[in-house]
């Protein structure tokens, strides 16, 4: 057995999740080291589906122009009965409040590409492919002891932080101590992926058939790339006969060369989530964290998510000395959100397709009658992306844990998005001149200041904080609202509480340094 370098991360998974971890620790000058079992992208498709706010996230990354060449923006959902009749729609805007379209359909294994070529070039990445890891240790006083096999023999690395992107089946979900918190929801699912030159009748969006004896999903990912998923009854098999059945509402198969299945798989679709996500500085992320059923088109997402929200914590604690209670937050608060597009998920699931169980009919119908309430659909989409609820990183207010919007913004004859003005940093937006106190503090956590009378875009950041309230607010490097600066306020509302977590480096004049964040937080 040899003993390689000690590295500060080691990530176990070179999925989406692992791989954009990576790529936003880089950002933030951490080196890792991703070990995953596979030499090679898996080749066959998966997820199809992100929102806006994952596009956010890739842009983060470093991936967003490569990204944007193999995505295709959606139109919505639409929810069919079982003759096909349009019961409602939840229209996507091709612009969201992130910057991108609400919704962009896209081949996994494209996407994996993309994140694999960006790790190349980041110096502060190394995936080793081709390797299995085999057993896990410590992590909690100290260093964690990966142990991991190759053609060459075993292998261990010292690890300051170790997170666990490797999937439902995750080791480091078993080394953290962690169970399966079970949500009642399984169903058996067949996917079908297929490339086809026939005409197939699409709107650009997402049909979900709410048939109780033969629900089914269908949309468009690519030029010429389509999905169906069929719930089939138990012990039921999907020949060419059935298959051309069951797309029959959507495409005519005139051939066998005209309709080329890529993937027919077989899914059970589960609703889980692990009952705690971190034992020292080993975390879970993705699916080794959660499971969700994909009616709400959630799972890489609240993966994603999970490293945004995780990695510049990290970062931070490893980078600048910051408290290691500020790693407790990424629990408390990626948590509940996953909870809550699980549950969401489910009971989109079970309304729409929900079983053939007397009350299937009444779930339909109460569906039906919702969407057509003026505001539910919007309301529904919306929920997907909804606060953070209030705790030490982010204040309870009426921007407080939310996500600012990502405008086009000119900067010295520049224009770009905003995030790629603001980088990598906090970041305060202000639209009146700031106190020498809340300049101090935002020197004190090097955060950028940005008046928004200065941007150059179309009044929207103005207009999102005169909604809010507020003079200014201060952004985290997720671009979530720490903390607000109310209309005639002479500093933030709850620096006493976040301030001692954050400010490490550099001392702020006078900042009360004896509070214990997670404690007030509680009370």
């Amino acid at each position: 057995m040899s003993a390689d370098p000690h590295v500060p991360v080691v990530i176990v998974g070179a999925g989406p999740v692992g791989v954009t971890a990576a790529l936003l620790l880089a950002r933030h000058g951490v080196r890792s080291v991703v070990l995953e079992r596979h030499r090679d992208v898996y080749p066959l498709p998966r997820a199809v589906a992100t929102d806006d706010e994952v596009r956010r996230i890739l842009q983060a990354a470093g991936v967003a122009d490569a990204f944007a060449a193999v995505a295709r923006p959606a139109r919505g959902l639409r929810l069919l009965d079982a003759r096909h009749r349009v019961i409602t729609e939840f229209p996507q805007s091709p612009q969201g409040r992130h910057g991108f379209p609400q919704t962009s359909m896209f081949d996994q294994p494209e996407l994996e590409r993309i994140l694999r070529d960006e790790l190349v070039r980041r110096p502060e990445c190394e995936l080793r492919g081709g390797v299995e890891v085999t057993a896990v240790e410590d992590g909690v006083d100290g260093p964690a002891r990966v142990i991991y096999r190759d053609g060459e023999g075993e292998h261990v690395l010292l690890a300051d932080a170790l997170l666990g992107c490797d999937g439902a089946g995750s080791l480091i979900r078993a080394a953290i101590g962690a169970e399966w918190e079970d949500l009642r929801f399984e169903e058996h699912w067949t996917v079908i992926d297929v490339t086809t030159k026939a005409a197939v009748r699409c709107w650009e969006g997402v049909d979900q058939v709410c048939d109780p004896h033969r629900p089914a999903t269908f949309m468009r990912i690519g030029e010429d790339r389509y999905r169906w998923e069929f719930r089939l009854e138990e012990g039921q098999q999907l020949d060419d006969g059935l298959l051309r059945e069951l797309v029959a509402p959507w495409v005519d198969i005139l051939g066998v060369d005209d309709f080329h299945v890529i993937r027919q798989a077989r899914y059970t679709f589960r609703a889980r989530i692990a009952d705690r996500w971190r034992r020292g500085r080993m975390f879970l992320l993705g699916d080794a964290a959660h499971l969700t059923p994909p009616f709400v088109g959630q799972g890489l997402c609240a993966g994603l998510r999970d490293a945004y929200n995780l990695t510049w914590k990290l970062a931070r604690v490893l980078q600048q000395g910051a408290d290691e209670r500020l790693l407790e937050t990424y629990e408390r608060e990626r948590k509940p959100h996953a909870l809550h597009v699980i549950r969401l998920a489910v009971a989109m699931g079970w309304a729409m397709t929900g079983g053939q169980d007397r009350a299937a009919a009444l779930r339909r119908t109460a569906v039906s009658a919702a969407c057509r309430v003026p505001g539910v659909t919007g309301a529904a989409t919306r929920d997907l992306g909804r606060a953070l609820r209030p705790g030490p990183l982010s204040r309870r207010s009426r921007l407080g844990g939310t996500h600012c919007p990502q405008p086009w913004v000119t900067a010295d004859g520049t224009r770009s998005r905003l995030d790629g003005l603001l980088g990598d940093s906090f970041a305060v937006l202000t639209a009146v001149p700031l106190t020498p106190s809340v300049r101090a503090l935002a020197e004190g956590i090097g955060a950028r200041i940005l008046d928004v009378r200065d941007t150059g875009d179309d009044g929207t950041l103005a207009g999102w904080l005169e909604s809010g309230r507020a003079d200014a607010v201060l952004l985290r490097p997720d671009r979530v609202v720490l903390d607000v600066l109310p209309r005639g306020g002479a500093d933030f509302t709850g620096t006493a509480v976040w301030a001692p977590l954050l400010c490490t480096g550099r001392h702020v004049t006078e900042l009360p340094t004896t509070v214990s964040p997670l404690r007030s937080a509680t009370r």
